[in-house]
């Protein structure tokens, strides 16, 4: 399992297209798990995708 933007399944920048990729999941359910936790306040994953934005590498 290797933890990569995805280049095909992306709406800002690939990172949850990514997450589903590895893991086997639906990409739309990883978004919204994230606007969920966004709204609802658990940690801070606008933070979060940020950072993966960033540090993640692009699928090649």
């Amino acid at each position: 399992m290797k933890l990569t933007k995805s280049t095909y399944d992306s709406v800002i920048t690939g990172v949850c297209g990514g997450i589903a990729e590895a893991f086997g999941w639906d990409s739309n359910l990883i978004r919204v798990a994230f606007v969920l936790f966004t709204f609802f306040g658990v940690g801070s994953p606008v933070l979060v995708y940020i950072i993966l934005a960033i540090v993640m590498p692009r699928e090649y």
